[in-house]
């Protein structure tokens, strides 16, 4: 790519046509990530995008970068094999809540604990629907469909927690139609490490505004979003979050004239693993949703591990294959003469 030219949305975009159904939030998703590349600098020669199986996994074939369909919850394992195969890629793994936590659930732990420089997109519509409305890992109890038609008794597990319990380093939140999802997709991609980011995504056709009493405009107050060393304020700095010490939990608290000390708001440190645990495990009504940067605290990757290693075993050795394979015991198998 030529460092003069400067990308668009458009160049990020590919010919292909997009399948979703109409008013599907991933529509907005897949906008936010096509205005975002450009600026990051992206080049179309050293990104990847990697999906496993549903409806977000159709992401790879509308933009214009490498990309892989993998099969159903196998997308980081791939994930993993392109980094290591080739460092200087830039790789983004699209995956949905059922695809990530369900069958594919130990994969996404495992490339959390093991911190691979990569950006894991969680597309949360808490429903399986591209198979039709089946009820998925993180759907709520009482949840009716196809699979559940008298409602869930399935305790719902949440991904943010999951991905904090797993040892991730990186923990946000963002939701498919917001104005501050592209300012939440370049943290992400600003961290170094696994980067996990769930994005609320409403599925028109069968999970239709589960996510409304927080993403509906009427109720934007309702949204807390986090940003590091500012007071955490919602509902337009009316109200805030303090730190009650003794029952060690959150607390909402009024906020008059603006004056957030003296209510006792506390600052938001996305470093403060304890705070971030208390954010996500809030439940939602007595309190907001918690969104934005929840959880950063970078630690060395699991892709720079691997390189460090060979490069130390490689040091003052020359590569030799037949001593490779006269190592140890060997045999020398000769073909015996034919009688005359």
């Amino acid at each position: 790519m030529n460092e003069m030219t400067k990308l668009t949305a458009k160049d990020f975009a590919t010919d292909q046509e997009v399948r979703w159904c109409p008013g599907c939030g991933d529509y907005a998703v897949l906008k936010a990530v096509q205005r975002t590349m450009p600026d990051l600098g992206a080049d179309p020669s050293k990104t990847v995008f990697v999906s496993g199986i549903g409806c977000s996994s159709r992401f790879p074939y509308y933009m214009e970068t490498y990309g892989f369909h993998t099969i159903h919850g196998r997308a980081p394992a791939v994930a993993t094999g392109v980094k290591l195969a080739n460092p200087e890629l830039d790789v983004w793994i699209i995956t949905g809540d059922g695809d990530a936590l369900s069958i594919g659930g130990n994969h996404t732990m495992h490339i959390l604990r093991r911190n691979l420089d990569c950006q894991i997109l969680l597309f949360n519509n808490e429903i399986y629907g591209l198979t039709k409305g089946q009820y998925s890992p993180t759907s709520r109890v009482g949840t009716r469909s196809p699979s559940t038609p008298f409602g869930s008794v399935d305790r719902p597990v949440s991904p943010c927690a999951f991905a904090l319990g797993s040892g991730a380093r990186f923990v946000a939140r963002g939701i498919d139609v917001s104005k501050y999802l592209p300012d939440v997709l370049k943290a992400a991609h600003g961290h170094r490490g696994a980067a996990f980011v769930e994005i609320f995504q409403n599925c028109i056709v069968y999970n239709d505004d589960v996510f409304a009493p927080f993403t509906a405009k009427e109720n934007a107050g309702n949204q807390l979003w986090l940003e590091a060393g500012k007071p955490i304020l919602f509902a337009g700095g009316a109200k805030g979050l303090t730190l009650d010490r003794q029952a060690l939990n959150l607390k909402v608290v009024d906020v008059a004239d603006g004056d957030w000390e003296a209510a006792g708001v506390i600052v938001h440190d996305p470093a403060n693993k304890a705070v971030a645990h208390m954010l996500i495990d809030m439940p939602f009504g007595a309190y907001p949703m918690a969104l934005g940067v929840i959880y950063e605290d970078p630690a060395p990757t699991f892709d720079s591990a691997v390189r460090t290693q060979q490069e130390q075993a490689a040091a003052g050795k020359k590569a030799d294959l037949q001593a490779l394979v006269a190592k140890g015991q060997s045999w020398q198998v000769e073909k015996e003469p034919r009688d005359q």
